[in-house]
């Protein structure tokens, strides 16, 4: 695998075209002033939208100004996601930011204003306007929201607020990406290099011991030296959280998160309590990891090595491409079309580079086309997660596509659908077309281990969310040391007795992005939940099974998470789907064990 020092080394075509968004900084200055001046005339309608007429004009401007800030904001962010060190593109997305908190404070009159009309009044300008028709299922829905919005005065503030309420996050988001040094781990020649996010997941799973344990200690070194900053900056986000739901008059934090799909509190907490129930398998795997391993002591830095040696994969891009195109193949000719077309098109950022924000995602910018970041390390692990990111791409592109600006963004709830289908289709495909049996063990096990981090590590960190969110609610303290406890503990519960807890095991928490973003990680679980059962109706060539997939893609937000998921034979509301994902694994457990 080539390292690429500086971001200039890397193939133009592994790149991305930020001038589909932008073909200069000249024009999106052009599209800031515009905005500004938007911002100024939807403020103008405060108090003024007294007929059918007045609301359509507002509507259009506040829709036709939101698609030029995402434009605005997206550039910004794509081009400190390259590169989180340059300060002139941080400088861009402060103002892109800032620029967000004028537009949220001039338009924070309207919510208050329209659920201080009649409904009657309302649906009657519905009739009178025909414009109105378009945004005639938002309007409704925003009256869902009458026991939460505040007074015209108290949104004011709230929305002044948005910057600082969002600091934690931020703050996290710096220290993680831009200020954090790992320690030093051993090179091949012997020296002592400084560990990089993109080295650490290729040592971990090495299969010298000592090579995993150093790498480990490494990794979690400046969290630990960090654990009181963050520690703080988590408590600080948990409870903005917690007054943001108190302020709008919700039951509870984790009922505000869930009210927007019109998912039950029940959703939540079966999916945790049907995975503990049903946790037994997950235990015996571990005995089967320590066992294969051949250890006296089963330990964190153990859980990621594979379990069947000598098969390791180098696995480059273009071989990846084509491999990820192959085992899609049972979603049709237009999927297979459209996304062999994302390579040559620059749509994915491929390589790490210094500075470069970690990890990966896709973001759709509607009107222009999905953006994909990787990071990838040509192993089998970089493979299925350019599947993973391509099926959110796929999600993106089908539904800003077929639907309208309205309804084009997707809901979180199902984001994470899409992408482990393909991952499912990918792991069918490599076991079926794989005639060599110690790699067939090797993808087995892949499965397995892909199964618990997406699925039960996911649900682990839910319950942690929950809990650390109802400490806050009960105004507990919330610092190192509760967090630590409380992680701990959870963690012991899902990994059981066989695994041996170093120090570091504690400070989980401290590392997890995601914790910013309240209540988003279970969704990854009720994804792949949902996605199993998709991606097996669809092998086994249910009638309709593909056909109601693909409008599912093609479906954006037009009807709610649940809804929607129904429509492709997925009911989250009861616990088959999770049941049937649990016997999946169970039964993989049993297999490989077996083997």
């Amino acid at each position: 695998m080539k390292t690429y020092k500086q971001r200039e080394e890397v193939p133009v075509q592994d790149t991305w075209n930020l001038d589909d968004i932008y073909s200069s900084l000249d024009l999106w200055e052009k599209d800031f002033s515009k905005i500004l001046e938007s911002a100024e005339k939807i403020k103008s309608f405060d108090g003024k939208i007294s007929d059918a007429g007045s609301l359509l004009k507002y509507l259009k401007l506040s829709e036709d100004t939101g698609y030029l800030y995402n434009k605005v904001y997206v550039y910004a962010m794509l081009h400190v996601d390259l590169d989180t060190r340059k300060t002139s593109s941080q400088a861009l997305l402060d103002k892109a930011s800032q620029l967000g908190q004028k537009l949220s404070s001039a338009s924070s009159f309207f919510m208050p204003f329209l659920l201080s009309l009649n409904e009657t009044t309302l649906k009657g300008y519905i009739e009178e306007e025909e414009g109105l028709k378009y945004f005639e299922d938002d309007l409704l829905e925003s009256f869902r929201y009458k026991a939460h919005v505040l007074s015209k005065e108290q949104e004011q503030v709230l929305s002044q607020l948005g910057e600082a309420l969002s600091s934690p996050q931020k703050t996290f988001g710096m220290i993680n990406n831009a200020d954090i040094k790992f320690g030093l781990v051993t090179d091949e020649k012997g020296s002592k290099v400084e560990l990089t996010r993109g080295m650490y997941s290729k040592l971990i799973e090495d299969e010298n011991r000592e090579k995993r344990k150093e790498a480990y200690k490494a990794y979690y070194e400046p969290y630990l030296g960090l654990q009181n900053t963050i520690a703080s900056t988590l408590s600080a986000a948990v409870k903005n959280n917690v007054l943001l739901s108190k302020l709008r008059n919700y039951p509870s934090a984790l009922e505000k998160s869930l009210f927007g799909d019109n998912v039950p509190n029940e959703v939540y907490n079966n999916l945790i309590s049907a995975t503990k129930e049903h946790i037994k398998p997950l235990h015996k795997y571990m005995s089967v990891r320590k066992e294969r391993l051949g250890l006296e002591e089963l330990r964190q830095y153990d859980l990621s090595v594979p379990l069947v040696k000598g098969v390791k994969q180098e696995i480059p891009y273009e071989e990846a491409y084509k491999t990820m195109l192959a085992s899609l193949k049972p979603l049709g000719a237009e999927y297979q079309s459209v996304l062999s077309q994302f390579k040559e098109k620059r749509y994915i950022d491929v390589r790490e580079t210094p500075g470069k924000r970690s990890g990966a995602y896709n973001l759709g910018l509607y009107g222009v086309h999905p953006f994909i970041l990787l990071n990838y390390q040509d192993d089998l692990d970089s493979l299925f997660t350019l599947a993973h990111e391509s099926g959110h791409a796929m999600h993106s592109y089908f539904s800003s596509k077929h639907q309208p600006q309205i309804t084009a963004g997707y809901s979180i709830f199902v984001a994470e659908v899409a992408s482990t289908v393909n991952e499912i289709l990918l792991i069918r495909y490599l076991l079926k077309t794989t005639e060599d049996t110690e790699m067939k063990k090797h993808l087995l096990n892949h499965f397995i281990d892909g199964f618990k981090g997406t699925f039960f590590t996911q649900v682990m960190f839910a319950e942690f969310e929950k809990l650390v969110h109802e400490k806050a609610e009960k105004d507990e303290p919330l610092n190192v040391d509760v967090f630590n406890e409380t992680y701990e503990s959870i963690y012991r519960q899902y990994n059981g007795e066989e695994i041996i807890l170093d120090d570091e095991v504690k400070y989980g928490w401290s590392r997890i992005p995601h914790f910013y973003r309240p209540f988003y990680v279970y969704k990854y679980a009720t994804g792949y939940a949902s996605a199993i059962t998709i991606a097996d109706n669809i092998l086994s060539g249910e009638q309709g099974a593909l056909d109601n997939y693909l409008n599912f893609l093609k479906s954006g937000s037009s009807e709610y998470p649940l809804d929607l998921l129904k429509s492709t034979g997925v009911d989250l509301t009861e616990p088959e789907t999770i049941k049937h994902a649990l016997t999946i694994f169970s039964d993989l457990v049993e297999e490989f064990a077996a083997l």
